[in-house]
């Protein structure tokens, strides 16, 4: 009976598998305003791309080759300054995300408006993510420092975006230590209670705190990781879910 029900199982997940185009589009928005200075500039790269090659979150990026996670990165500051870093792409194994890392060790920062735009950079990432109808969940992480200064409101934006099905989550990123702690709290705070109202979106969509930039590298790492830890069975079809319960045949 064991047998059957492993055989049963197997069967499921290739089928799965066979129909699979990409079980979740992964977009990260990283903040180069002008409150970014150019090393905080490099700790948040570096820091990213140290945080793809985290061990945990390379096995849950890895866990599922034939309905891979897709990736996209993209820096944002003023209205209509996104650029796109590392284009849409399919991780299948340790090596796509290697050579992604090397490619974020190896940017240099561009000459862009120092404004933070935010509701632009969710307007940016959510036009790149309705592109990806193939995949079942589509994510948007957009990493922040400051609130809006110029361009449209992000609750205007997040008003646009309700109808789109897809999960908006912030990682904020504190002031600089030299201001104290409890400046750095304060700030964080404020900027949390942001970010909750106007900002992110869909169920389950959360705000991830970096004190600081020092701290940007453990931050991503914890938010990957709850963005991509869910139960296997929610990478499957809801169709071919209840062939998995199913009971054996006797």
């Amino acid at each position: 009976m064991v047998i059957r029900a492993l055989v049963l199982t197997a069967f499921c997940l290739a089928a799965v598998g066979a129909q699979a185009q990409c079980r979740q589009a992964l977009a990260l928005g990283l903040d180069v305003s002008g409150s970014v200075d150019s090393q905080e500039y490099r700790m948040q790269l570096d820091g990213l791309a140290n945080a793809l090659l985290h061990p945990e979150i390379v096995t849950l990026l890895t866990a599922q080759p034939a309905a891979p996670a897709r990736l996209a990165v993209y820096e944002w500051s003023g209205a209509n300054d996104q650029r796109l870093l590392i284009n849409w792409r399919d991780i299948r194994d340790r090596t796509d995300l290697d050579q992604i890392s090397a490619l974020l060790r190896a940017t240099r920062r561009a000459e862009a408006d120092p404004g933070t735009a935010v509701g632009a950079a969710m307007r940016f990432g959510a036009g790149m993510l309705v592109q990806q109808g193939d995949c079942w969940k589509r994510t948007l992480d957009l990493s922040g420092d400051g609130k809006h200064n110029l361009g449209p409101h992000p609750r205007d934006v997040q008003a646009e975006l309700i109808a789109q099905g897809l999960t908006i989550n912030g990682l904020l990123i504190g002031s600089d230590p030299r201001f104290g702690q409890n400046r750095r709290y304060g700030e964080i705070g404020e900027l949390s209670a942001y970010y909750r109202a106007w900002v992110i979106l869909g169920p389950g969509a959360f705000v991830e705190i970096a004190l600081g930039f020092e701290h940007y590298e453990q931050a991503m790492v914890r938010k990957l990781r709850r963005e991509l830890e869910a139960p296997a069975m929610s990478a499957i079809r809801p169709e071919h879910r209840l062939a998995l319960r199913r009971p054996a045949p006797q």
